[in-house]
Formats: C-alpha cells, sequence, structure tokens
C-alpha cells in the first residue's frame, strides 16, 4: 500500500539530483572499468576493440541494475527518487483505468470516489516536487469539485493511501 508522504519541493529536487549524479558517476566509472578490463583481457594491441569495449558497457549496465535493486533502493540518500518512482508507478495504475474510475465516480462508487481523491492528491504532489505548474489550474478545478461532492456525500477527503482492493474492484467492473 503506497502513502503520500509530505516532502519539499526544493529539498525533493536537491536530493534526486545529488543522488542521479551519483549514480551516473558510479556507471561512468563501472563502464570504463569493466571495458578496459575486457579489453585488456581478451583484446589484441592495435586491433579492433569495439565489441569488447560495448561488452564492458553492457556489463555495466548489468552490474548497475543489480546495484540498484539490492543496494542502492534501501539506502537513505535514494529515498526521495524511489518515493519518486512509486508515486508516480502508483498513479500510472490508475491512469491505466481512468475511464472505468470516472465512469464509477459518476454512479457514485464511494471506494471509486477516494480513488480518485488519491490521484488528485499524488498527481498534485508531482507536480509539486518536480516543478511542473503547467496543469495546476485544472486540476485544482476537478480537485475541488471532487472534493465537495465527496464532503457532500460524507467520505474521508484524507485519501493520502492508495488501496490495492480499490483498484482490483474497479478492474473486475463490468465493462
Amino acid at each position: 500500500m503506497f502513502e503520500i508522504q509530505p516532502m519539499n519541493a526544493d529539498d525533493y529536487r536537491q536530493r534526486t539530483r545529488r543522488s542521479t549524479l551519483m549514480i551516473a558517476l558510479i556507471f561512468l566509472a563501472l563502464a570504463m572499468a569493466l571495458s578496459t578490463a575486457a579489453v585488456t583481457l581478451f583484446g589484441e594491441p592495435g586491433g579492433d576493440n569495439l565489441r569488447f569495449n560495448i561488452g564492458g558497457v553492457f556489463a555495466a549496465v548489468l552490474v548497475m541494475a543489480a546495484l540498484m535493486r539490492k543496494l542502492f533502493w534501501h539506502q537513505q540518500w535514494m529515498a526521495p527518487a524511489v518515493y519518486s518512482w512509486q508515486l508516480k508507478r502508483s498513479l500510472m495504475s490508475i491512469t491505466n483505468v481512468m475511464h472505468h474510475l470516472k465512469a464509477a465516480v459518476e454512479a457514485g462508487d464511494p471506494d471509486a470516489m477516494k480513488l480518485l481523491r488519491f490521484y488528485h492528491l499524488g498527481l498534485s504532489q508531482m507536480h509539486q516536487l518536480d516543478g511542473n505548474s503547467s496543469d495546476d489550474a485544472q486540476l485544482h478545478r476537478e480537485m475541488e469539485q471532487h472534493q465537495a461532492r465527496m464532503q457532500a456525500l460524507g467520505i474521508d477527503i484524507r485519501q493520502t493511501r492508495l488501496d490495492p482492493a480499490w483498484l482490483d474492484a474497479l478492474k473486475r467492473t463490468p465493462r
């Protein structure tokens, strides 16, 4: 279950830039080291060693993927990037069923209304974190209208958790 966490946008951007730079530098060092090692071990002096260089870079990609999953993903310096990835993944899972979600909201389904509220809150935070204010006015109008409808029906508007059961129920709804 994903939960929206309060986060300072400036701090988020600074920390994600730093973690991106660290990952890029580690990848660059790995690619150079593995390419050099491949050419040294298997290459020919003065020969065409392009395939060994490419092989070293490919090996670096595989090593970086393993490092990301097994080591870096759980480090504190990666927390903002991991949070952002999880937020965007959660929003995409809702976007994939948006046509069903809007129909269920129109029909007055309380779980669908909660899901749409989570989507609005998550999307608003994503725009804030990414510094994207281009769609803010439209999003805020939709959020206010939906919030008012939820309040009129007595549904709690504090929907900061994505309950996977809401998505499952929506997917099972007859099309």
